[in-house]
This record gives C-alpha cells, structure tokens and sequence, in this order.
C-alpha cells in the first residue's frame, strides 16, 4: 500500500470526514452560511435574504449550524430583545475555504451538471 493509499483510506474510515461532508447534507445549512458571509444578521433578516425558505427550516438550520459550532447567537438585553446570528471562527473557515471553492466549481461546471441531470432524468421517461 503506498502512502497516498493509506492516506485515503484513512480519510474514507475517518469520521472527521463523514462530520464534514455531512455540513452540506441539510439543503438550507451552506445557504444560511453563505448569507451570514456579509456579517451578522437578525433572523428575521436572514428569512428576508433568503428565498424561499420556511420558518420552521431556518429555525432547524440555525439550530444545527450553533450545534456544529459554525455560526454563534448572540443576545442583546435590549427592549425589544435582539438576537443576532453570526459566523464563528469555524464557519469563517468553511465559507472562505471549501464552500468558495465549491462556487467557483459550481459556476465553472453548473451548466454542464445540469445538463447531465437532465439528460438523465429525460433516458429514464
């Protein structure tokens, strides 16, 4: 077994790999991510910015990206009370890192993904 070999085989029984790869797993959580790039935001303000999305899905994902620790609450003891939701160290790593990336590709290669998707679903009728 070479060393590229054992690497990937390592990565493949590695559940690091499986926690990261699972990030993209929830449709909404990258979209929510990518809309907290900009800086912190209200939750209403995030259901503003991001189309289509239901209340009680956002509410999920928020839960599941402060779970993963990539995005953090912050409450202000305000009249009415304000609760902000912002992008931690973590999350700032994944938007800037692999998600940028994952849109570079996305905008290189969408049009040709699509087109295969189609043309696959069309083979099958």
């Amino acid at each position: 077994m070479t060393d590229h070999d054992a690497h990937c085989y390592e990565l493949v029984a590695d559940c690091r790999l499986r926690a990261a790869t699972d990030l993209f797993a929830h449709t909404w959580d990258p979209v929510v991510l990518a809309a907290l790039r900009s800086g912190p935001c209200r939750r209403r303000e995030l259901h503003a910015a991001i189309g289509g999305i239901s209340d009680k899905v956002l509410t999920d994902s928020l839960h599941r990206l402060l779970a993963s620790g990539l995005i953090e609450r912050h409450a202000r003891a305000e009249a009415p009370p304000r609760v902000d939701y912002a992008l931690s160290g973590l999350g700032q790593s994944l938007v800037e890192g692999p998600m940028t990336a994952l849109g570079r590709w996305a905008i290189e290669h969408g049009d040709e993904l699509l087109e295969a998707q189609e043309s696959s679903t069309a083979r099958r009728l």
